[in-house]
């Protein structure tokens, strides 16, 4: 008897241990897509830098920093107490999440007057299609177009996103966006549209990006895709002073 009970208790041990492997297993993969177990800032699965929802931004470091917005393109009144500078990456889905949960909120306070957005291109090396998105996304800028591009890039991310032959489809888009297509084509293979991105790109890094979606609102650095009510926390502290 004492023989068979000690190997019932053995069994019983293995049996919890592997099942709280399982749980532990099933913890990082929802942290993957939740930004990690902890509250502070930590690196995708891709290398983006996320930072998890429920981050106080109180708990980033202070980075300030200045960039230019010269010929970059911009909504709202440019006498805005507050101005929102958003560096993204078309192909990132925590940009996407970003356009999806703060975007609207962002330009509910631009069309008040509070706030000027401006954004500024920052693809990823390892997103390829990136490059070409926030081309197309200036390219139609040139023909005053860009919001309405950037949304569509956003909205239609999953069915473009991997796609090795990818003009075709942002000059379709062109197309339902009432673009000149051919003038948007020329554009777009214009070598100094990708030196325009890329002197985005070198910017940011020299402010302190990077990672995407990375926000500076005056000059404060803010990362990652956010509840609304970290933005909300900077732009009124702003706004009071």
């Amino acid at each position: 008897m004492s023989n068979s009970k000690k190997v019932k208790i053995e069994f019983d041990q293995v049996t919890l241990w592997k099942a709280g492997t399982i749980i532990f297993a099933v913890l990082f993969i929802i942290s993957i897509f939740t930004g990690g177990f902890s509250g502070s800032s930590s690196g995708s699965a891709d290398g983006k830098v996320v930072v998890p929802p429920t981050q106080d931004p109180g708990q980033q470091p202070l980075i300030k920093a200045d960039v230019s917005i010269k010929g970059e393109p911009c909504f709202g009144d440019k006498n805005a107490e507050v101005l929102v500078v958003e560096f993204t990456d078309y192909q990132c889905p925590f940009c996407q999440r970003a356009y999806q949960n703060t975007y609207p909120e962002i330009k509910k306070l631009v069309d008040k007057g509070d706030v000027r957005f401006c954004v500024k291109d920052y693809p990823l090396p390892f997103h390829e299609q990136a490059d070409e998105a926030s081309i197309a996304a200036n390219c139609a800028g040139e023909q005053d177009k860009y919001e309405e591009m950037h949304d569509k890039l956003f909205e239609t991310m999953e069915t473009w996103s991997g796609n090795a032959d990818i003009k075709p489809v942002f000059v379709g888009y062109a197309k339902d966006l009432g673009l000149d297509e051919d003038d948007f084509s020329k554009c777009f293979d214009d070598p100094a549209q990708r030196k325009e991105v890329e002197g985005d790109v070198s910017e940011g890094s020299g402010a302190g990006v990077s990672g995407t979606p990375s926000f500076l609102i005056n000059g404060q650095l803010l990362v990652g895709a956010q509840p609304w009510s970290a933005f909300k926390t900077v732009i009124d502290a702003e706004l009071s002073k």
